[in-house]
């Protein structure tokens, strides 16, 4: 249960089973301000200082809560996480039928070159020494679990896309690389100004600075903003790519597919491939067709 709502509900529906509960403990962290999912500003969880009602639901339901699960935002700073976890388990025991903590993810992960990820081992040992004098403390020895989902793959995706126009906005403007990628398929550059690391495939050319942008009839169809402001652009240098060239857009393998702004403009969906460890290709999804986009209109 994320709100008193659904607690109540889930009462409701299955009283006398065993419930998770969802806490906001009053702290977030996240790479933006729209990726922070915990303290005041943000919706996610039951806001720590309602603990006491939650109980008062849990009594008159005859709920067990055995679950605490907590969620501070993705792209955290590691040391907001830490203080998070203690702050969790301080409402773990209040909660004593609590044996699992979740404490989600969002561990920060470098796209770019220079950016650094999160350091798992330190952040792991922090955590370790927090659940032994839990366990110390209160005598239980709660089990944890995490959810390290970009943390893992969001390197292991990229974006194939071509270079279809170039542009330019005479001498005191900038040069524009169009690619038949862009927005639909990448969203957080346009959304958060987020950044992804982009490689044209030619050689031979000098650097240039250049703004890659996608084929949306909208200038926040954008994937080299500011860092941060998706509002500013900021041009890369690279070999200018010309009509015809790959460009690759790295970083792509969370929050980019399960964000697309399928059917933007009526571009279909980009097929998705994986690359096997022996070097063989699978397709793991179709490219969508005209008539997929348009079987629902009636």
């Amino acid at each position: 249960a994320c709100s008193l709502h659904q607690l109540e509900m889930l009462g409701r529906l299955a009283p006398g089973r065993e419930v998770s509960v969802r806490m906001n403990a009053g702290l977030g962290s996240g790479a933006t301000n729209r990726t922070n999912t915990g303290g005041p500003a943000a919706s996610f969880g039951i806001w720590h200082e309602y603990l006491g009602d939650v109980k008062t639901l849990a009594e008159r339901f005859n709920l067990r809560i055995t679950r605490l699960h907590s969620h501070i935002g993705s792209g955290t700073d590691p040391e907001v996480w830490k203080r998070v976890t203690r702050m969790t388990l301080d409402l773990a025991a209040k909660l004593p039928d609590v044996g699992l903590i979740n404490l989600g993810g969002g561990f920060k992960v470098g796209r770019m070159p220079g950016e650094a990820s999160t350091d798992l081992a330190d952040v792991g040992a922090h955590v370790r020494q927090e659940l032994l004098a839990f366990r110390d403390r209160d005598g239980r020895a709660l089990r944890l679990e995490l959810e390290p989902g970009t943390y893992l793959v969001a390197n292991a995706g990229y974006v194939v896309a071509t270079c279809v126009d170039v542009v330019d906005t005479g001498r005191d403007g900038y040069r524009f690389a169009k690619l038949d990628a862009g927005m639909p398929e990448v969203t957080r550059p346009s959304l958060y100004g987020a950044q992804h690391p982009i490689w044209v495939l030619a050689e031979g050319r000098p650097d240039a600075d250049v703004v890659f942008v996608g084929p949306c009839c909208e200038s926040g169809d954008i994937l080299t903003p500011a860092p941060g402001d998706p509002e500013a652009l900021a041009p890369r240098r690279v070999p200018p790519p010309r009509i015809g060239d790959l460009v690759v857009v790295g970083g792509a393998g969370a929050y980019c597919a399960a964000m697309a702004t399928i059917n933007y403009n009526s571009y279909p969906q980009a097929p998705e491939v994986m690359l096997e460890p022996d070097g063989a290709l699978r397709l793991l999804r179709r490219r969508q067709t005209l008539e997929q986009v348009w079987t629902n209109e009636v």
